[in-house]
């Protein structure tokens, strides 16, 4: 199986800091996010990656190049931790990169990736959404998938007040006796509190059968002028002579870097859990909020 990561987005909320460099490539703690994503696939068995780019992303694809000078230096140093770090992310997966173009939305950027896929299932990972190494979410979904030949979505239970930010699924829950895996019956992107099927968000993993591609190619743009990958994933639902759509219930640990208290929020979580920040930066947050 291969994975699918779109990366073209334009990173608007982040502006400046992202007026040069990729939203992709902002730091959290001391890898960009990125990487985090890549990990993912890699740690779910995944070691072809297709990242799908934009204009001024370049720093991207040099991330996950190695950097023969800098290792270099670093080996004469005999500085072996910086060493393997560095050259981890150019050893991690075979990973190719293509060009969005127009940015039309998540749906034409999945289409993108057509040409690479070809006739396979694919995992389709989103930038914004990291999900923590120690919970199994893409590979419940892998499994999921091929149990059933169902497109397979993860979800995420999401307080009313933000789920009109959020592709939300309409579930009847009887399509598997396995726990948190549901039968998704439809789609809605975005709608209000009171229009909101339920409060099951979609969150950016998703394990895709081939045909999307087809489905994408005569999906009209939705909302916000976009190609809704949302939409292609409805028709599929609606379809009663497949496989439909099928959702995990994710109940682990999600850091949203989607905007700037989200990614903030982020940062924090992931290094108090690390052995080598944790134990300075828990009690310093402590006194912190204590003076607040």
């Amino acid at each position: 199986m291969k994975a699918v990561i779109p990366a073209a987005g334009l990173g608007t909320r982040f502006l400046p800091a992202t007026k040069a460099m990729p939203k992709e490539m902002l730091p959290v703690v001391d890898k960009p996010a990125i990487q985090y994503v890549v990990e993912e696939a890699v740690s779910a068995g995944i070691d072809d990656i297709l990242v799908i780019i934009g204009r001024n992303k370049n720093a991207i694809s040099d991330h996950f190049d190695s950097v023969p000078e800098l290792e270099v230096r670093l080996e004469q140093k005999g500085d072996k931790g910086r060493l393997e770090r560095v050259t981890k992310s150019s050893d991690l997966a075979d990973i190719h990169f293509v060009r969005q173009g127009e940015p039309k939305g998540l749906g034409h950027a999945v289409l993108r990736a057509r040409t690479h896929v070809g006739d396979s299932s694919f995992a389709v990972l989103l930038g914004d959404d990291l999900i923590d190494e120690r919970d199994s979410l893409l590979t419940e979904m892998i499994a999921a998938h091929e149990r059933t030949g169902a497109a397979v979505v993860a979800l995420m239970e999401v307080d009313a007040e933000h789920i009109h930010m959020y592709g939300v699924a309409a579930v009847d829950g009887a399509y598997s006796d396995i726990d948190d895996i549901v039968k998704v019956t439809a789609l809605v992107e975005k709608p209000s509190a009171e229009d909101a099927p339920s409060n099951l968000a979609v969150i950016g993993r998703y394990v895709l059968p081939p045909r999307i591609f087809e489905t994408l190619e005569r999906t009209p743009p939705g909302k916000g002028g976009e190609i809704q990958l949302t939409d292609a994933l409805q028709e599929l639902a609606a379809d009663p002579g497949a496989p439909g759509v099928v959702g995990v219930v994710f109940r682990g640990r999600r850091y949203d870097t989607g905007d700037r208290a989200d990614y903030i929020k982020a940062i924090v979580q992931l290094a108090v859990d690390r052995d080598d920040l944790g134990p300075d930066l828990r009690p310093w947050l402590k006194d912190f909020a204590a003076g607040l």
